[in-house]
């Protein structure tokens, strides 16, 4: 039996479309340990996926604390390793490959950097789509891939009778108007002008739901819905996940709850606008759609309601 790691650190969103690659990577080292490395904000959530044998937390401090890298190091290198999945492809995991295995191809560390396509720079590869790069990654390392295509965030959920019993949610719509405030050109500024116009289409029979993460609760203030907290604090991740998988209908910025609901193929529909594609961050499935405009000042609230399917 060997030990072999994985590398994910976030955010929200990748999590998800990593699940898929994960479960591959487990299905592939039947026998061998799983560890997954990740930070703070994932590393309760991932003690719960089926195909992780432990946890290892990374706090991310700086490359220039010396004492923090060197003890992280040691505790990696305790493991011994048979080998090393990095599915966050950054500079930061490019930097560890360098300390731990300087010298290692994809035997040992498999990235998207030593699977690279030959004659392929990249700056080039990074522009496929995310779910083709990784199955790429774990193809190119002898993996045979079923479910990296397809990922599956079932496995984050976990019960909200009380939230639902609290609420009061039987049949409900939840919105995810927010975003980061350095990528405001992700957001959708009329939100408030389609609840307006669902609320005078069906009238009491779906209740409008935010869930805002920690730093959205003010702006959730300003959205004509109902705000699911846990007293007074944003739910958890697996409680969002479970509040998304229950729901009817999904409305979303392109951010992390997206990505989620799509790899809980809940019926839904994403909004993206000039900033990227919905191709190329795999977000469209069986259930769950995008909307690709150019400027997303200029999609009217009755053009989201059309495509409401309930």
């Amino acid at each position: 039996m060997s030990n072999i790691l994985i590398i994910k650190h976030g955010s929200l969103g990748d999590i998800a479309q990593a699940s898929g690659a994960i479960q591959d990577i487990y299905e592939n080292h039947k026998g061998d340990s799983i560890f997954l490395l990740t930070t703070n904000p994932y590393f309760e959530l991932f003690k719960k996926n089926p195909y992780i044998t432990e946890v290892i937390l990374d706090k991310r401090l700086s490359r220039f604390n010396f004492f923090y890298l060197f003890s992280l190091m040691n505790q990696i290198k305790k493991f011994n390793f048979e080998k090393v999945y990095d599915l966050q492809n950054s500079s930061r995991t490019f930097f560890y490959k360098k300390i731990l295995f300087p010298n290692s191809n994809l035997n040992k560390w498999s990235s998207s950097e030593t699977t690279l396509p030959n004659n392929v720079l990249k700056a080039e590869f990074d522009k496929k789509p995310v779910l083709e790069r990784f199955d790429h990654q774990l193809k190119s390392s002898g993996l045979k891939t079923i479910n990296t295509t397809k990922p599956d965030f079932s496995w984050s959920c976990e019960d909200i009778s009380q939230l639902i019993s609290e609420y009061e949610l039987k049949k409900y719509i939840i919105l995810f108007p927010f975003c980061s405030s350095h990528l405001s050109v992700k957001k959708w500024p009329y939100f408030n002008e389609l609840i307006k116009i669902f609320k005078s289409k069906y009238k009491d029979d779906y209740k409008i739901l935010v869930a805002p993460g920690p730093n959205e609760i003010n702006d959730a203030k300003n959205i004509d819905a109902l705000c699911i907290l846990n007293k007074t604090k944003p739910i958890n991740i697996s409680q969002l996940s479970s509040l998304i998988k229950n729901s009817s209908f999904v409305i979303a910025n392109d951010t992390g709850p997206a990505h989620i609901s799509a790899h809980l193929n809940v019926k839904g529909i994403t909004l993206f606008g000039s900033h990227t594609t919905a191709h190329k961050v795999s977000i469209e499935r069986e259930n769950f759609k995008a909307i690709q405009v150019e400027d997303l000042k200029k999609l009217s609230a009755e053009k989201v309601l059309e495509k409401i399917i309930l």
